[in-house]
């Protein structure tokens, strides 16, 4: 059984879509089965894929909207080492469709039902705002992960996500967890990041991602490639850092794991 996790901020410009790819790079690296799933209609996670969003005979779009299925809509990049399923505009036309649509908030995680067990992770590329796409996410995934700067307004925009996130598990995922919170575009010099950090771990302690995101050149570059950062420049800092990343999520899924099994 995979594990799902939805990559959500409502705030822009948190690095999420970043995470998603290098993220996704990352874990394929290391020899497991992932699925990126692109839900935002900015169409960025299939871009940075190598993939044209603008020359894509479907999308998620039409997942959510029942005419395709999932195994036809699959896109198997070996550059990129992980498959996807593209994104782009036509998902705002999703969104508004939706709406008219019964158990409209359950779409998603009904396509993926049939195909979940064939990968380790499905990592979910949320829009950067609460939406009906992000709710599809969050109802499909088992757990959120929370890109976030250390910035003034994090702390506020963190607060709502959690409430939307408790909302959920209180209504139609009761299973849904916070995988973790990420920082990103870290920059030590920074005091009001310092400060920002030090008030997610004491309020976080145990959900804080010890491995920080760094600002990096290559990091910013390799979106304009079409590929994550791995495949861009393997010993840049931002390359390591997601490896970290995807270390560190390992691990504490295999201890989850063995304390699972020792209950």
């Amino acid at each position: 059984m995979s594990k799902i996790i939805a990559i959500a901020n409502q705030k822009g410009g948190v690095g999420k879509t970043t995470t998603c790819i290098n993220l996704a790079a990352s874990l394929a690296a290391t020899h497991r089965n992932v699925l990126l799933i692109d839900l935002d209609p900015q169409g960025n996670a299939t871009m940075g894929s190598g993939i044209d969003k603008n020359d894509v005979g479907a999308t998620t779009c039409e997942l959510l909207l029942g005419e395709v299925s999932l195994a036809d809509l699959v896109i198997k990049n070996d550059e990129v080492k992980y498959h996807i399923l593209p994104g782009n505009g036509d998902l705002t036309a999703a969104e508004v469709a939706l709406m008219e649509m019964p158990n409209r908030e359950r779409k998603l995680r009904d396509a993926l039902a049939d195909v979940r067990d064939q990968y380790d992770y499905i990592l979910i590329d949320c829009p950067p705002s609460l939406n009906m796409l992000t709710l599809n996410a969050l109802v499909a995934a088992n757990s959120v992960m929370i890109p976030m700067q250390c910035e003034y307004y994090a702390l506020e925009g963190l607060s709502a996500l959690m409430e939307t996130v408790e909302s959920i598990r209180s209504s139609v995922n009761p299973g849904l967890q916070i995988e973790g919170l990420l920082r990103t575009m870290y920059d030590p010099r920074n005091n009001l990041a310092n400060d920002v950090s030090g008030q997610l771990l004491l309020h976080f302690p145990k959900k804080v991602y010890r491995t920080i995101i760094p600002r990096n050149v290559r990091l910013a570059e390799a979106p304009s490639h079409g590929i994550p950062v791995l495949n861009y420049d393997k010993s840049s800092r931002g390359a390591l850092a997601y490896l970290a990343l995807a270390g560190e999520i390992l691990r504490n899924d295999e201890n989850s794991t063995l304390i699972g099994a020792s209950a």
